[in-house]
């Protein structure tokens, strides 16, 4: 069934997945309309079974419009529906670790997204003050104190649902430092994640970073003193539309290692420990995910999707031939990250 042109979707500047999507658009040269606050109707549009950001309304098998959330299942829907300009690599082994990477931004990397924007009194204030003018620009002040009271105290009840708690902190922003070095010395070399063109997950890190580097006042003067580079590179992110990328671009197997060994070490170290704790806890139908990250101990809430993520990534792998599998752990185990695919959960 034939994609609408241009795709409708619903979104805020806020939400590091419209940030990541509308990206993708831009770079893959698919016209959109973006739905944002009072800027459009939205009464003729069906409603999503989770309402989520971004929502895309895209055809069902009938034909029929349907909302649609989760980033990284759309980025692959339209892989397959419009031609060119791809954003998953053309080499399995490069894609799996492409969608490792995009999943450490969307799942872990969002851990220290929420936790500054909602821990530091500068960053609540702002986001408190900002968040309901992007909604409704017209809406009166007494209307909007009253909001950025009532949304400011949800989110910050919702730290625990991430992990921000005050035994997480220091790990969350450490993380976020080993990062950022990381990121920086990456991009001494190569442009992209993926070499000289983007993957999905340049776009997943990038969403991701729109907010800690360019809107949280409190990340993004540590982004400006720590890692300047990496500040540039979100704001050259923003509209790929006239980079024209070859299949030559992506980064070639045998030189993952070397390229993103340094990266692939910090997820082996923060986000894997987690993900597989967090896929015990569910299992075991705990109500605490217990583990450690970095000899710190890590406490938060079971996290349901987060299972289905390592179940996803998991299935991917075992969809892999023997060779490409091969490849896959010898990268994987050299960074830390050989748990995520055969610890037992």
């Amino acid at each position: 069934m034939s994609i609408e042109r241009p795709i409708p979707l619903k979104g805020s500047p806020a939400s590091p997945y419209t940030r990541k999507m509308l990206a993708v658009l831009r770079y893959r040269r698919i016209p959109y309309r973006f739905l944002v606050g009072t800027n459009g109707p939205m009464g003729d549009l069906p409603r999503p079974k989770v309402d989520l950001l971004p929502t895309f309304y895209l055809p069902d098998a009938e034909g029929r419009l349907e909302a649609v959330v989760d980033s990284s299942p759309i980025i692959r829907r339209l892989e397959h529906e419009v031609a060119g300009r791809a954003v998953v690599p053309a080499d399995p082994v490069v894609a799996f670790v492409d969608a490792l990477l995009e999943d450490y931004a969307d799942e872990w990397l969002t851990k220290a997204m929420f936790h500054y924007r909602w821990h530091y009194a500068a960053d609540i204030d702002k986001a408190g003050g900002i968040l309901p003018r992007w909604r409704d620009i017209t809406a009166p002040e007494d209307a909007l104190a009253q909001l950025k009271a009532q949304f400011s105290a949800r989110q910050i009840g919702r730290l625990g649902v991430v992990g921000s708690n005050p035994g997480t902190a220091a790990v969350i922003e450490g993380s976020y430092l080993h990062l950022l070095d990381a990121l920086a010395a990456h991009f001494t070399r190569h442009p992209f994640l993926m070499g000289r063109r983007p993957g999905a997950s340049d776009f997943g890190f990038y969403g991701q970073l729109t907010q800690l580097t360019h809107f949280d006042p409190t990340p993004s003067a540590l982004t400006l003193t720590h890692a300047p580079r990496v500040y540039a590179w979100v704001d050259l992110v923003e509209d790929l539309s006239g980079l024209e990328p070859s299949d030559a671009d992506w980064v070639a197997r045998d030189a993952l290692a070397t390229t993103l060994g340094p990266i692939l070490a910090e997820v082996g170290r923060t986000y894997v420990p987690v993900m597989i704790a967090n896929a015990r806890a569910l299992k075991a139908g705990a109500d605490v995910v217990r583990t450690e990250v970095g000899g710190r101990p890590w406490e938060q809430q079971p996290f349901p999707y987060q299972g289905k993520c390592l179940q996803w990534l998991r299935e991917g792998f075992a969809a892999l031939d023997p060779a490409d599998r091969a490849d896959v752990d010898t990268l994987l185990e050299g960074a830390g990250c050989g748990a995520l695919l055969h610890a037992p959960v």
